[in-house]
């Protein structure tokens, strides 16, 4: 019984109680059969579930039948250039967009309300966040919400007490760029709440990226301040705090956004279904597919050192993807309530790799890597290009 009912129930219970006369001591002895029956009745009428708060937008959206899109900055979203995306959307087997709503820096992307607690740090990139939605519902283009969330310079800037400490600085990487402590639930409530105006504008998924700590934390944390949260009296090692962090994150979200009638997904690092979890940032491929709708693997070629047995990776697209699917399926076959599967596919070209470890990736490249996911039983995919540049002429559907 939840704890809801219980509540109706007592309370139900102190009501009936407080109508009853006052009764001598030998009278309190004896609880009439009239009063049981009464009070009988009134638990049957309660109802069997009481119901959840619901949170409808509005906004009416078929999911298709398998979801295959593309990746739109907040900058992209808010200019000239989303018509083209639109169109190319609307004109091939493509039917959804991954849109930034608080991005790798950590601004949301579209002005909040004044009184909204997180409105200081929401930008002008989508100047009408309502008439994009207008028209994706209109297109019925799939909307799903990218929320960066542990890197996140701005929160790191503002709140230091909630990130890492290098010596008297916020610590940033090669990029500076900095991340927010994973340990700190105040960190997840505050993604969520960005996650829950997504909702409210008709998203229909939110999608958590840098669920994680940086890149090779481990090597670095006896050098960091930071606090450790609910997590410093678990009896594990440091690994397995991190683990616990990451993917309680993750179970959190879900619960939150329940209410609101989105699904929730997570990009993860490809190489952690190959492994039993990532050591440093924290990333369990299973711990974390077990709470979310959808998992999306970030699988591009160029992003993998020797692996599967294939020396340079970037040059064999359709192989490193098949393969890779094989290990995924298997996995994901362990678990009871498996998510859907919806991988990270490469749409740039990595010339960063030098020369004779790259090729340049055209239809050609894009089209075999969806080859490979479709011959391992997995139809759905995203493609990711961080200008937002695609290939109107690529067979999305290649059998």
């Amino acid at each position: 019984m939840s704890w809801g009912k219980l509540l109706v129930i007592a309370g139900l219970l102190i009501s009936y109680l407080s109508m009853l006369p006052v009764q001598t001591a030998a009278e309190s002895n004896t609880i009439h059969k009239h009063q049981i029956s009464e009070f009988t009745l009134e638990l049957k009428e309660l109802p069997a579930k009481v119901p959840r708060f619901a949170y409808d937008s509005g906004r009416e959206f078929e999911y298709p039948d398998a979801v295959r899109g593309i990746y739109v900055t907040g900058h992209s979203a808010g200019a000239s250039r989303w018509n083209t995306l639109v169109d190319l959307v609307d004109s091939t087997e493509l039917n959804a967009m991954v849109i930034d709503i608080k991005d790798d820096w950590g601004n949301v992307t579209y002005k909040l309300p004044e009184n909204h607690p997180n409105a200081d740090i929401s930008r002008n990139y989508i100047k009408d966040p309502v008439e994009m939605m207008d028209t994706l519902e209109e297109k019925q283009i799939y909307p799903i919400a990218r929320i960066v969330v542990f890197k996140d310079s701005v929160l790191a800037e503002k709140r230091p007490d909630l990130s890492f400490i290098d010596g008297e600085k916020v610590w940033k990487n090669g990029r500076e760029e900095s991340f927010v402590n994973p340990f700190m639930k105040e960190v997840w409530d505050y993604n969520i709440d960005i996650a829950i105006e997504a909702a409210k504008l008709g998203f229909q998924e939110i999608q958590f990226d840098y669920v994680r700590f940086p890149e090779g934390f481990e090597k670095r944390a006896d050098d960091f301040k930071y606090g450790l949260g609910e997590y410093a009296d678990l009896e594990e090692d440091d690994v397995q705090k991190r683990v616990a962090a990451v993917s309680d994150f993750v179970a959190y979200a879900k619960e939150k956004l329940a209410n609101y009638g989105v699904q929730v997904s997570v990009d993860i690092f490809g190489y952690t279904a190959t492994i039993p979890e990532a050591p440093g940032i924290g990333q369990n491929f299973t711990k974390i597919s077990e709470n979310v709708d959808v998992i999306s693997s970030m699988i591009y070629p160029s992003h993998w050192t020797p692996y599967f047995g294939i020396a340079k990776p970037d040059l064999e697209p359709y192989k490193l993807v098949r393969e890779y699917a094989k290990v995924e399926n298997e996995v994901l076959g362990k678990i009871e309530n498996p998510p859907v599967s919806r991988p990270w596919l490469q749409n740039f070209t990595a010339s960063y790799l030098g020369k004779g470890n790259y090729k340049e990736y055209t239809e050609a490249e894009i089209e075999a890597q969806i080859k490979a996911l479709y011959d391992e039983g997995i139809q759905e995919y995203l493609l990711w290009n961080p200008s937002n540049v695609y290939f109107p002429d690529a067979d999305y559907t290649p059998e």
